[in-house]
């Protein structure tokens, strides 16, 4: 026998997924339209961990901003320095960042973000999906819930992106994390030294502001091979960042579904939005601001169909507008992508970003989620691979 469906079981709109994605679709839902009826579904409770960098870009507070949010970073330490190293090589750079960044826990800014959802109206069930329907007239969640229009936020691993007909993301990395004691040499920078592995291949040591920080390594993974083990990146990471790992708990790790040359949405009821739309830069790894973002876009073009009566133009509105917003970017990030394959350009990218501070912040807004291959960044590296690099110096930790 089916699950007979209440009234109370249509929404104009259900979330799935309550991360970032999610709960940044609820709140560009309501902001455009608080009278909308929302539903937010999670497989589990909050507060709860999240493995990921926490590094949150200052553009993910603008986004923020945009839908009512000021907040999510109170009390969290703003860290103005990173530096950028490759051990084999002499490339090294530290310098001040153009805005700061924050390092803050999933658990803390995840929770955050879902009491503001609730807050502006959205109502959060915790519920694991397992099948989806799609209909002439709304999306079916397990024959329990029926949304006009539906956001799939659900992750990596999404159990809906099937449902839009799109393939599972091919190009995905795979990274580790834990939480250790910060060193006095850490204080106040995010650390990012990239290894010999398949590239993105990087250790990291992010300072929260608070004692600890967020540590870890990943990679790319290879077409076919088996993934790293547990074993082999903890290896990379006390080889790249020695002693990071002392002291260091809550170990996690995560697949990073990796954002291609071209995004695709379909048309329809069913959007995607953050991992489970496959938008993770390629060079970095940061997923936080595409997420937040397109989440806030996914809400929004929701409302709009269903304004013009029309739920099922939401995929068109919403691949139109995402589109808008990322098409250049996703095109320079997947060429940077590509040339940072060669361990010369990495090394000529950190070089010239030493040389020049608008390199380096240049270099760091495309990694973070608007920027752009800039004549300034292009020439700087240029120069630095044409330029023989100075001797090796003896090694200094970052």
């Amino acid at each position: 026998m089916g699950v007979r469906r209440t009234d109370e079981d249509v929404w104009d709109l259900v979330v799935v997924g309550a991360g970032p994605a999610g709960t940044s679709a609820a709140l560009g839902a309501l902001a455009a339209d608080p009278a909308r009826r929302v539903l937010l579904l999670d497989r589990e409770d909050f507060p709860r961990d999240k493995s990921c960098g926490d590094g949150i870009a200052p553009h993910v507070l603008d986004a923020l901003a945009s839908v009512g949010v000021h907040d999510v970073a109170a009390g969290w330490t703003p860290l103005r320095q990173m530096v950028l190293a490759r051990p084999p090589s002499s490339a090294r750079v530290q310098r001040s960042l153009h805005r700061p960044v924050w390092v803050i826990p999933r658990q803390v800014l995840d929770l955050r973000l879902v009491q503001h959802a609730v807050r502006a109206g959205a109502e959060l069930r915790r519920h694991r999906v397992r099948d989806v329907q799609v209909t002439a007239d709304g999306v079916v969640l397990d024959g329990r819930f029926t949304g006009a229009v539906v956001v799939a936020a659900d992750g990596a691993h999404s159990v809906l992106r099937p449902a839009t007909g799109q393939p599972s993301v091919r190009r995905r990395a795979l990274a580790i994390r834990g939480y250790a004691p910060t060193p006095a040499s850490g204080v106040g920078k995010q650390v990012i030294v990239y290894g010999e592995r398949r590239q993105p291949s990087y250790a990291w040591a992010f300072d929260r502001g608070d004692g600890l920080s967020n540590i870890g390594y990943g990679e790319l993974l290879g077409t076919g091979a088996e993934p790293p083990s547990r074993t082999l990146l903890l290896q990379q990471l006390e080889l790249l960042l020695p002693g990071a790992a002392d002291g260091a708990t809550h170990w996690h790790a995560h697949h990073l579904p990796l954002s291609q040359l071209r995004w695709r949405q379909p048309d329809g009821r069913l959007l995607l939005a953050g991992d489970a739309a496959g938008l993770v830069n390629p060079m970095t790894g940061e997923g936080i601001y595409y997420a937040v973002a397109s989440g806030i876009l996914a809400g929004r073009a929701a409302v709009a169909a269903l304004a013009e009566s029309a739920p099922e133009r939401a995929g068109a509105l919403h691949r139109t507008s995402v589109r808008r917003q990322f098409a250049r970017h996703l095109r320079h990030t997947s060429v940077t992508s590509t040339l940072s394959d060669s361990p010369a350009v990495v090394d000529a990218g950190i070089r010239a970003a030493a040389r020049d501070q608008g390199v380096f912040d240049d270099l760091v807004e495309i990694g973070l989620g608007q920027g752009l291959i800039t004549p300034r960044l292009l020439g700087g590296l240029t120069r630095a691979l044409v330029t023989r690099p100075p001797r090796p110096q003896p090694s200094v930790a970052p």
